[in-house]
């Protein structure tokens, strides 16, 4: 164990995060960059005097569960994560789960764009979307948190997926998107969500569960959509894909042609918004 070092780390991984980053108030008698001490130790379950003998290299060696909480609580990133361990004497491991958290920065860029947008975790849980997207694919919000899952709705909607994309389209992302979610199962193997909805989609569709037999593993490539919505129409889009390595995130951005019929139909869905949208399918793509 590095005293010293990890010291070191912890300090600058504090004062680095805004309160609002943590879900904090601001508060207006904040005399130092960060959050505070006893933040930091609230968030990470642990009390503030273990906390600040960590951060001035005089405590004990922390367990695994405290580094946990630790890199919680700090929102490290996975290499951030395995660093702090390593500071500890311990061996990283497999992270515990997908980080739920989406960067303020992604949220703001999400907010201000003029296409649809929603950001994904390592098992198609949907994190973020703005409104164009929710007009688009579903209202998220009116969905339980567990439901806001591509796959869940891929799989366990009941709807008929090759009418709102042809078969051919259905197939493939079905195949791509439980490739992708092997891989994730080996890459979080201790994720209880993910054992969960594996379990779920085996035992709630047969088409899911053939797919999974065949113990394909591998990343989604396809991400051209031909959407027939309810409202508008038919929509060709392109889905752009932007990485957040660090918290295993994507970015997936609807797109059109500028001037096209696509383009002319989605600016008309970002009048209407989900309000008007009747007998709305619970699903209409996502990758």
């Amino acid at each position: 164990m590095d005293r010293a070092q990890l010291a070191d780390f912890l300090r600058i991984r504090r004062e680095r995060l805004r309160p609002e980053d943590v879900g904090l108030p601001a508060g207006l008698r904040r005399r130092t960059p960060g959050l505070r001490r006893e933040e930091v130790a609230s968030l990470a379950t642990m009390s503030t005097d273990y906390y600040t003998r960590l951060e001035q290299a005089r405590g004990p060696r922390p367990s695994r569960p405290v580094l946990a909480g630790l890199a919680r609580a700090l929102q490290l990133s996975t290499a951030e994560r395995d660093h702090l361990f390593r500071l500890a004497g311990e061996q990283p491991g497999p992270p515990p789960g997908p980080p739920v958290d989406v960067r303020p920065g992604v949220l703001r860029m999400l907010a201000r764009l003029d296409v649809a947008g929603l950001v994904l975790d390592a098992k198609y849980d949907v994190l973020a979307w703005n409104p164009l997207a929710a007009a688009l694919i579903t209202d998220f919000s009116a969905l339980p948190v567990r439901d806001r899952n591509l796959l869940r709705l891929r799989f366990l909607s009941g709807t008929d997926q090759s009418e709102l994309f042809g078969g051919e389209q259905t197939a493939e992302f079905a195949r791509e998107a439980a490739a992708e979610l092997r891989a994730a199962t080996s890459k979080y193997p201790d994720d209880t969500s993910i054992r969960t909805l594996v379990a779920d989609l085996c035992a709630g569709s047969e088409e899911f569960a053939r797919i999974w037999a065949l113990h394909e593993v591998g990343t989604q490539q396809t991400m051209c959509q031909t959407l027939h919505h309810p409202v508008v129409g038919r929509i060709e889009v392109v889905c752009e894909v932007l990485v957040i390595p660090e918290r295993d995130q994507r970015v997936i951005l609807y797109t059109a042609e500028t001037g096209s019929d696509s383009d002319q139909a989605l600016r008309l869905l970002e009048v209407i918004g989900t309000q008007s949208l009747v007998a709305r399918p619970s699903f209409r793509g996502g990758s």
